[in-house]
């Protein structure tokens, strides 16, 4: 069965697995209403005793190419507020009890980036691309990555790519843990539903309690980040630089 979340959501469910797919071509970009109807759709899955497990997935060529900032229709078109009201969306994504697993085929960039790492573990192709290339673009980063990408590859290399804004390919990503599996393009959403429905086979209460307390304060954490990059954000979005990037 297929359901319908706004316009660019679908939901397919086998067994205990749920498959959510993105599809907003040509990239997949972020919109509030996208992450509103992704954090719905996972809550909805919170509240199903069948779903277990949850496989976050894109169509085309690009898993998300992140937010448009810039543009009438964008996110930043009516100011800072609209940022605000994704991250707000953000932290309920963080907030959600069930294992997700992301199934990353292309590009992963900037908000594309913190979507990726809302999930509990990434399978993805040689294709993959991850950057957090927001000072390119004369940007503070945000999605709650200056919490989320240190938390997960360290400082250091969290570093590396905030303060360059490189791409890093699929085959680096899984050196650095950014990446869980690496398997061929053709196979990543399949490769990640077999991950999901491994995770499904176990007790579930125990999944879910082991998962909280892997997580922790996760959802608090990435609320009070996103409050320190939203003030950034917006200090910066006044500059030249913004303007230029």
């Amino acid at each position: 069965m297929k359901t319908a979340y706004g316009d660019h959501l679908t939901v397919t469910t086998e067994g205990h697995v749920a498959t959510v797919v993105i599809d907003r071509p040509p990239n997949n970009h972020v919109s509030v209403d996208l992450m509103r109807d992704l954090a719905d759709a996972l809550e909805a899955m919170d509240r199903d005793n069948n779903i277990r497990a949850v496989v976050l997935a894109a169509a085309g060529k690009a898993f998300c190419a992140g937010a448009d900032l810039v543009s009438p229709t964008g996110i930043g078109g009516t100011g800072m507020s609209g940022i605000d009201s994704l991250y707000d969306q953000a932290v309920r994504l963080f907030s959600i009890e069930t294992p997700i697993v992301a199934a990353v085929q292309g590009a992963a960039v900037g908000a594309g980036l913190g979507l990726a790492l809302v999930a509990d573990l990434r399978v993805v192709a040689p294709e993959a691309r991850f950057s957090a290339n927001f000072v390119k673009l004369g940007f503070h980063p945000g999605f709650g990555l200056t919490h989320t990408l240190p938390r997960l590859i360290g400082e250091q290399r969290a570093n590396l790519m905030f303060l360059t804004g490189r791409r890093i390919k699929g085959e680096e990503a899984l050196a650095w843990g950014l990446a869980d599996e690496l398997v061929p393009l053709g196979q990543v959403l399949p490769a990640a539903q077999a991950l999901a429905a491994e995770i499904a086979e176990n007790a579930p209460l125990a999944v879910v309690a082991t998962r909280k307390t892997l997580r922790g304060d996760l959802a608090a954490a990435v609320r009070a980040q996103t409050n320190h990059e939203h003030e950034q954000q917006t200090l910066l979005r006044a500059t030249e630089d913004f303007a230029e990037g």
